[in-house]
């Protein structure tokens, strides 16, 4: 390894940042991605793609660059979703809401079900399907980009050379997603005031400006990125946060590589992220026991997994494999609808029937999360909760986390089903574990259960 490669790697992402903050100028000036939310990553990506190589080849970048924009997702991922278990704080937030455990089963239901709806194309269409076609409903909508580069992570650590190939559906399921969810969830929002099912929302038009932009250009309304839990003098708190985020990553890579380098059965199988999560999990277990506690803050942990996840969309989407993508367009196509039909009407009447109080509030919540991503749930449920004076956030945002935990626990477990035992298998297995999730979604429910 030479310094080049450091060079190269700087250079690359030095140049695809100034496309992110296009991205960002873009979105504040142009109306239309004002209105429809559309990150700004996702606007630069766009916007490397349609003039890289896969596009026009306008700009002409380097081979190297481009190899660097198809891995970096994958590896960015990682420290993302390692980061997930620390700083989770419940503290009996379970038991003063029943709302909780049947959002996080409705959410952890509509994901299986979206996997098995995905995974029907290939009994629908008669193309030529890679084994794991169809996943990428899951992975796009509730998913999200991010989750898309682990997807691609994921399939090339068994060594499937389609690994690409899938990242760029999926991630073009992700942008189907993200801007289909947002708009419809505004139809449904419109719908829902119109029929007295929004409980503070007067007037759908009345969102602030600062959102449309993406910017506060009052420094008194811009709010804090979090505590900071050490001392400069010492180390910075992101710094703290970072080192620990990274620090569970290689533990994980070493456990990993030791596993494989003994060749024990199933456990080589199992992908990096699915350990880092777990040894996170360790981790933030036994800096509880110590007492240590109050050196995490969960909003500085986020917004480092935020900002590695703007540059793993960023980079996912300029690298979109075009040509591969536009040979399976009616089946994508065939997703999209199926994917916005299935999960609206879950969502809608399944909430409707199950959840008390803010019952849509949480749904359409919930709706941005799994069309879009976390961020698209805050969005349409601040145009009906304004300044979130309903429970609805606080049950979205617990219900959010204990199901994205199960979600890519079940994610490697899906897909190594699919690779090694078929596509029927791997459908019975999400529809089971969706069936699974609906049933004990009710008995939450409906069922007062002692401390719940």
């Amino acid at each position: 390894m030479t310094s080049k490669l450091f060079v190269e790697l700087l250079y690359s992402v030095g140049f695809i940042s100034l496309f992110l903050l296009l991205g960002v100028f873009l979105r504040a000036k142009i109306k239309f991605f004002g209105q429809t939310f559309i990150p700004a990553s996702v606007i630069g990506g766009f916007i490397v793609l349609i003039l890289g190589n896969n596009g026009f080849n306008i700009l002409k970048l380097p081979d190297e660059w481009m190899n660097i924009y198809k891995l970096l997702p994958g590896i960015l991922i990682v420290p993302v979703v390692a980061s997930v278990p620390l700083g989770l704080r419940f503290e009996g937030s379970l038991k003063s809401s029943k709302n909780i455990l049947p959002l996080a089963f409705i959410i952890i239901a509509i994901s299986m079900f979206q996997f098995a709806a995905g995974l029907s194309t290939q009994y629908v269409f008669t193309d030529n399907f890679y084994s794991t076609f169809g996943l990428e409903l899951g992975i796009g909508y509730v998913g999200g980009h991010g989750t898309a580069a682990v997807l691609g992570n994921l399939l090339h650590n068994l060594n499937l050379e389609y690994w690409e190939q899938a990242q760029g559906v999926a991630i073009t399921m992700a942008t189907f997603g993200l801007v289909g969810g947002i708009l419809f969830g505004m139809v449904l929002i419109n719908y829902a005031s119109r029929k007295n099912e929004t409980k503070i929302l007067k007037t759908p038009q009345d969102i602030p400006v600062s959102f449309k932009v993406g910017y506060h250009n009052d420094i008194n309304k811009q709010n804090s990125l979090g505590r900071e839990t050490t001392m400069s003098s010492s180390i910075d708190a992101l710094a703290f946060h970072l080192a620990i985020i990274l620090g569970v990553c290689a533990i994980s890579y070493f456990v990993l590589n030791t596993i494989k380098e003994y060749k024990i059965p199933v456990l080589s199988e199992i992908s990096i992220w699915a350990y880092a999560i777990i040894i996170m999990f360790i981790v933030w277990g036994l800096i509880i026991k110590l007492k240590l506690s109050f050196l995490i803050d969960e909003k500085v942990k986020s917004k480092i997994s935020g900002s590695l996840t703007e540059f793993a969309v960023v980079c996912a989407i300029a690298s979109l494999p075009i040509k591969a993508v536009f040979e399976y367009l009616m089946p994508i196509l065939y997703m999209v609808i199926v994917g916005f039909v299935l999960t609206t009407i879950f969502l809608y009447f399944m909430c409707k029937w199950l959840l008390d109080g803010y019952w849509f509030e949480m749904m359409i919540a919930t709706y941005g999360s799994c069309c879009g991503v976390f961020l698209t749930g805050i969005l349409l449920l601040r145009i009906c909760d304004p300044e979130f004076k309903s429970p609805a956030i606080s049950n979205y945002s617990l219900s959010y986390t204990i199901s994205s935990v199960t979600y890519f626990a079940l994610l490697n477990f899906i897909v190594t089903t699919i690779v090694f035992s078929g596509l029927f298998s791997g459908m019975l297995l999400s529809m089971g574990i969706g069936l699974l999730a609906t049933i004990l979604a009710i008995l939450f429910a409906k069922i007062k259960i002692k401390g719940v």
